[in-house]
């Protein structure tokens, strides 16, 4: 069996000696947790498409989301730097989501995921 702890290019101590399964799996464990939620993944897709969307943008592109899921779903996005929320003081207030820079690097890893997922077909 092949020993994907091994194989992990990133290590949190700079030497990838360090790495072992436990810490692999709780780095694995932590993204995950961050991307977890039946809506985080779409808003995340619609916002890598379209880059900056208001509010009301996000609810069409989703017609199946509540309103309130919707805006915990991005608040959560927000608490852990993946999505950037921007107020402008108009009236009615104008509100803005778009991916942070860090948001943004996800594209390369969740490009991986589909391709991991399209051999199984």
């Amino acid at each position: 069996m092949a020993r994907t702890d091994k194989k992990v290019g990133y290590s949190p101590t700079g030497k990838l000696e360090d790495v072992t399964p436990d810490m692999a799996a709780t780095g694995v464990e932590a993204a995950l947790r961050m991307l977890e939620g039946r809506w985080k993944m779409v808003i995340i897709f619609h916002l890598f498409d379209r880059g900056t969307l208001r509010f009301s943008e996000l609810e069409r592109a989703i017609p199946a989301v509540s309103q309130k899921m919707l805006i915990q779903q991005l608040r959560e996005l927000e608490r852990d730097g993946i999505v950037s929320r921007t107020i402008y003081p108009e009236v009615p207030p104008k509100v803005e989501y778009s991916l942070t820079q860090w948001g943004q690097a996800l594209c390369p890893a969740l490009d991986m995921l589909l391709e991991w997922a399209a051999l199984r077909k």
